[in-house]
């Protein structure tokens, strides 16, 4: 559901890979917001978890899913690693250096207020030794409702939220959930203008890793083949861009955060643009 406001919004995802060096992104952020623009960043935490679980003895499992798609295996200590990792680490570095620049920035989780609330999985499927086996000990979900009031009220106040997994159960647990898609599902909550999906490669990329490969252009028809091309994680970054269009947002926009002024370019339309 969407919802009309005076203003617009946009919300910016950034790729846990690259949230090492927030620097350039922040800056832009800063930059943007000074000049009216509203924005609610979504971020991911993948490579710090990585790091904190390898050094607390408790090292990264993944599984796939039959679907071809790649997910952390999320037992409670993962969790609590990730939780770590992502709320008390990254999300922290990114607020500290938005409030650098200016930024009435505040870092959530995803579980605060209830942002972001789902289903926790019963069972997941996985692949495992070329066979299909169940695994019903896992913390995972999906979003599938968003605080738009919560949201709204910090927005409305002058703040910027920085949000990160995990989200919150039903049943009040936390719950691991993909960045991409929750991200997707908040900018469709807010009737956001534009996703902006920011990660290490320049866009989707026919080629991968071959980055002069970049599809700068996606009609929203092919969505679904290039889905089935895609590699790793931006198989989740394109179908969070269909749930995007379909909740009503307009564009979507998969960019590049390595870039000098990462936010701004992908809304001018450097990446690969969907809508």
């Amino acid at each position: 559901m969407t919802h009309t406001h005076p203003y617009e919004v946009s919300v910016v995802k950034l790729g846990g890979s690259v949230g090492k060096n927030p620097a350039a992104f922040c800056r832009d952020a800063a930059e943007l917001l000074g000049r009216g623009q509203r924005i609610v960043i979504v971020h991911g935490g993948s490579e710090h978890t990585n790091e904190l679980a390898e050094a607390l003895g408790h090292p990264s499992q993944f599984i796939t899913s039959p679907s071809g798609h790649t997910s952390r295996r999320t037992d409670r200590r993962t969790l609590e690693i990730m939780q770590m990792a992502c709320r008390g680490l990254l999300n922290q570095q990114i607020v500290e250096q938005l409030q650098g620049h200016g930024v009435r920035a505040i870092g959530l989780s995803g579980m605060d207020g209830g942002i972001w609330r789902g289903e926790r999985k019963a069972a997941i499927r996985a692949v495992i030794d070329g066979r299909v086996t169940v695994v019903r000990d896992d913390f995972t979900g999906a979003v599938t409702e968003v605080n738009v009031t919560l949201l709204r009220t910090l927005l409305d106040a002058g703040l910027t939220p920085v949000l990160s997994p995990p989200a919150v159960s039903f049943g009040g647990e936390p719950i691991n959930v993909d960045a991409d898609r929750a991200a997707a599902m908040t900018a469709a909550a807010l009737g956001a203008r534009n996703l902006l999906l920011l990660s290490n490669v320049p866009g989707l990329l026919a080629k991968f890793p071959d980055e002069s490969s970049l599809i700068d252009r996606l009609p929203k028809s092919q969505i679904e083949a290039a889905q089935s091309a895609a590699q790793g994680r931006m198989k989740k970054k394109v179908l969070g861009a269909s749930e995007a269009l379909q909740g009503g947002v307009r564009r979507v926009v998969i960019g590049d955060a390595r870039r000098r002024s990462p936010i701004t370019e992908a809304l001018l339309g450097v990446g690969t643009v969907i809508e």
